[in-house]
């Protein structure tokens, strides 16, 4: 087999993976897979996986960085309070039938650079308030759904630039094969192996119950977190409400839950730069009282920064808190994407905005009940990384008693 040959087989086992460990296609099923036309090639391999696997009909929806770009500058500035009733009613009408959603990462992490952050702000509340019916479903994992990334050639450019475009690419896609553990055969069932790793971490958080969790390290992070009652930790995979295993995100290192929302206080420092709506953040950090951010700082993008925490009430509290070891694959590669996708994989993060119901019976509580809970709501999810080789997070029993989780950046456990 060629080397040509050799590649080309990756990118349909990592396909494979992406629909049959990803969004766990179901015979039957639509999907709705939203691609970057740059990345045609494995959107079509991923179609042909679906098809392989039973899916009724396969939904392409291209995207494109420039066209994005030319909107942002261009359009009339009416457009970004508006979005079309067949935009809202494709994704609403399927998440409702029941439908499996497949997006797939390429963004250059600087294709919206310069836009005026107002325009995006606008274009994300009146996209949260028209979608508001498939972003529930997707917070709740009521479908399956999964989010995976291929290299573009402004992307890869970005994050290896003393590569010429071609060797970056070829670079970045080692790189993203590896981290997927589709690089080597047999991707579904390295990458079901992997999941099992991860569900003993969340069995250890979950038997200790911790009511607080404490972070510190030389970065500047210094914040205390309350966690809800009835909290659970999850990893890997998630159960849809048919009862469907998936991977939401491939790649995946993290264990995670949400926190109480007035709880957070404290400072928290970025260790990685953030790519958000096109642009990098870098340099930031956040003051936090009972909850809510209070003061933003930033090197670069703040302005980017301060809007995204706007959006709504929601978006200047937190909605989880997440675990990731500091020797996971993603950090020992020393390769700083630019896509949170996979930087969130190397390092602990949190995020601010929405919340996912990890509360033990929350699909039969309202949204007033889980609130009474701690759990915050916003139509923005935005994770950012804290990690760093010196972290230490202390968990306190409800019974007060201190228990080292993580000590020099990586699990005690």
């Amino acid at each position: 087999m060629t080397e040509k040959e050799m590649f080309e087989k990756k990118k349909k086992d990592y396909a494979e993976l992406v629909i049959r460990s990803g969004v766990n296609l179901q015979k039957g099923q639509r999907l709705s897979i939203s691609c970057p036309v740059e990345c045609a090639d494995f959107g079509k391999l991923c179609a042909a996986a679906a098809y392989e696997a039973g899916c009724s009909e396969v939904l392409m929806r291209w995207l494109d960085d420039d066209l994005k770009r030319m909107k942002f500058l261009n359009a009339a500035d009416e457009v970004f309070d508006r979005v079309d009733t067949w935009t809202a009613d494709y994704f609403n009408c399927l998440s409702e039938e029941g439908a499996a959603f497949l997006t797939i990462h390429s963004e250059d992490p600087d294709s919206l650079s310069g836009v005026d952050p107002e325009r995006i702000k606008r274009s994300k509340i009146s996209s949260g308030n028209a979608l508001r019916a498939y972003r529930k479903s997707i917070t709740n994992s009521e479908c399956q759904w999964c989010v995976c990334a291929v290299p573009s050639k402004a992307w890869a450019k970005a994050v290896f630039p003393g590569l010429d475009e071609e060797a970056a690419e070829a670079r970045l896609w080692d790189e993203i094969l590896a981290a997927c553990r589709a690089d080597s055969g047999d991707a579904v069932g390295r990458w079901n192996a992997h999941i099992g790793e991860i569900r003993k971490h969340v069995d250890i958080m979950n038997s200790y119950n911790f009511k607080t969790l404490k972070y510190r390290n030389s970065a500047g992070t210094d914040v205390t977190v309350d966690l809800p009652e009835g909290h659970y930790w999850g990893g890997g995979a998630e159960e849809s409400a048919n009862g469907v295993m998936f991977s939401p995100n491939i790649p995946t290192e993290e264990v995670f839950t949400l926190p109480v929302r007035s709880s957070v206080n404290g400072r928290l420092a970025a260790t990685k730069p953030l790519s958000l709506n096109g642009s990098l953040i870098e340099g930031f950090s956040f003051e936090v009282k009972d909850g809510k951010i209070t003061e933003v700082h930033a090197e670069k993008g703040e302005d980017i920064l301060r809007d995204a925490i706007s959006v709504d009430e929601g978006a200047s509290y937190f909605g989880e808190v997440a675990l990731v070891a500091f020797d996971s694959p993603i950090s020992r590669s020393g390769v700083l994407f630019l896509n949170t996708l996979f930087d969130e994989n190397a390092s602990c993060h949190f995020a601010f905005g929405s919340a996912y119901p990890n509360i033990s019976g929350a699909e039969d509580m309202s949204e007033e009940e889980l609130k009474a809970r701690g759990m915050n709501t916003s139509m923005t999810h935005v994770d950012f990384m804290i990690g760093s080789s010196d972290l230490e997070i202390t968990g306190i029993t409800h019974d007060g008693r201190e228990i080292a989780v993580f000590r020099d950046g990586n699990f005690v456990f």
